[in-house]
């Protein structure tokens, strides 16, 4: 059957070791963020090492303008211990955030579980003081010899403006930016507090939905948007497959949310992994700001976020996994947190899968293909991926395009993926390796 126009994608590049049998990936360099900043110019990724990089597009006149190369480095996180509560704070980078430019420099904002940081990376000249070789009897008389710094090169330096710790007492799942640019939430499994980035030492509490005792507690925050035109309404996901939209201008406090999303499960199907499954790891807007997604395990949703029930459209992700939930629970993959995120035309989304496969769906014909991040096979920079097939029960195999449900490897899968804001390029992090594609 031929691929939609629109679905079909070509290599471009890859970073990062291949990983293999027998080659052990350190758990360091596996990927954690991605982000493409507001232009598209520059591509960020941070990994669990606590380590930034980043790329820039290619302008140089040679070779495609599709492709990255690298920019920089720097460690955003080190790894730290809390003593009064004996815990271990993990470096790992949970989400990257960039802020548009207003000048030569980037600036963008970093989180780990506990802290957020605020850099600026820039190029500044580094000065050297030169050798003189004038001797003393070689200066007249009277005159002052005064020694210039010479520049030397130019580098790349990266540089924490700002440090927003001691506000969360769990673990930050989530930033958002918000449209005024001065503006920014954090979110962890109780609570939303709201920042402004001048200011590090201070925050509000905007969203706390901590009971009594922490033994009613039955439902988490997942994550938290900002909306991208409306700088007073954002939303928040929960561990129950909730959605709530609030408004700042009703009250300091938005527990009273404004908007409810919700899609309510059919009883009869209900079993023990219902509410693992349900759990939603990622809610993006679209760029217009009228539609919004939601990812759950399984399944992607979009919703029309002027009318509350149910979504407008649904698609299964993974369903062939459904009678691998078991397995999937003893080996705590059943908890794993797949982001999504739109096409620059809002005509589009990608969800990412195990085995390095991901899916795409165009939204106006309803059609969607899964594709397959990986070396092999690639026949250079303009090679077409090929749609993949997941066969199960008794299906023998006749085609390199299939995969087999049990053969799938659940140690290589995408997490987390990016789309550049306004050409069609694909930033999907693999594990250790970050792959581009472009159409």
């Amino acid at each position: 059957m031929a691929t939609h126009p629109a679905l079909t994608w070509n290599f471009s590049q890859v970073f990062g070791d291949r990983a293999g049998e027998g080659v052990e990936i350190a758990e360091a360099d596996i990927i954690s963020a991605v982000e493409f900043n507001h232009d598209g110019e520059y591509l960020a990724t941070g990994d669990k090492g606590g380590r930034v990089v980043l790329f820039e597009r290619n302008n140089s006149g040679h070779g495609s303008e599709d492709e990255f190369r690298f920019f920089t480095e720097f460690q955003s996180h080190e790894p730290e211990f809390d003593y009064l509560k004996s815990l271990e704070i993990e470096e790992k980078i949970n989400q990257i955030k960039w802020l548009p430019r207003r000048n030569h420099a980037h600036f963008l904002i970093t989180t780990n579980d506990k802290t957020i940081k605020l850099w600026k990376v820039s190029n500044r000249p580094h000065f050297v003081e030169p050798k003189e070789d004038l001797e003393p009897e070689a200066i007249a008389p009277g005159v002052v010899h005064v020694p210039k710094m010479k520049q030397q090169e130019i580098r790349t330096d990266a540089r924490a403006k700002r440090v927003f710790a001691n506000a969360h007492a769990y673990h930050i799942n989530s930033i958002s930016v918000n449209s005024d640019d001065e503006t920014f939430i954090s979110a962890d499994d109780l609570r939303v507090n709201l920042w402004n980035l001048g200011v590090n030492d201070q925050s509000f509490n905007i969203v706390d939905i901590k009971p009594p005792t922490m033994e009613e507690l039955t439902e988490v925050i997942t994550a938290a948007r900002f909306h991208p035109q409306h700088c007073n309404i954002f939303m928040y996901s929960s561990s129950k497959g909730a959605i709530k939209i609030c408004d700042m201008r009703a009250a300091a406090l938005c527990d009273s949310h404004a908007k409810s999303f919700e899609e309510v499960a059919d009883p009869s199907t209900r079993s023990f992994f219902s509410d693992i499954i349900a759990s939603t790891s990622d809610v993006e807007f679209s760029n217009s700001g009228t539609y919004f997604l939601s990812r759950d395990y399984l399944s992607i949703k979009i919703w029309d976020a002027r009318k509350e029930g149910a979504p407008v459209q649904s698609f299964d992700v993974h369903d062939f996994l459904r009678p691998k939930l078991c397995d999937l629970y003893e080996n705590d993959c059943i908890f794993d947190k797949f982001d999504a995120c739109w096409s620059n035309d809002d005509q589009q989304i990608l969800a990412g899968s195990y085995h390095n496969l991901f899916r795409m769906y165009d939204l106006g014909s309803g059609d969607n293909v899964c594709l397959e991040a990986s070396r092999d096979n690639i026949g250079g920079p303009m090679h077409t991926l090929q749609p993949v097939q997941i066969l199960s029960g008794q299906t023998p195999r006749t085609s390199r395009q299939q995969i087999h449900v049990e053969d799938i490897d659940f140690n290589f899968k995408i997490l987390h993926a990016a789309w550049h804001p306004h050409r069609n390029i694909l930033a999907l992090a693999a594990t250790n390796n970050l792959y581009l594609y472009h159409r």
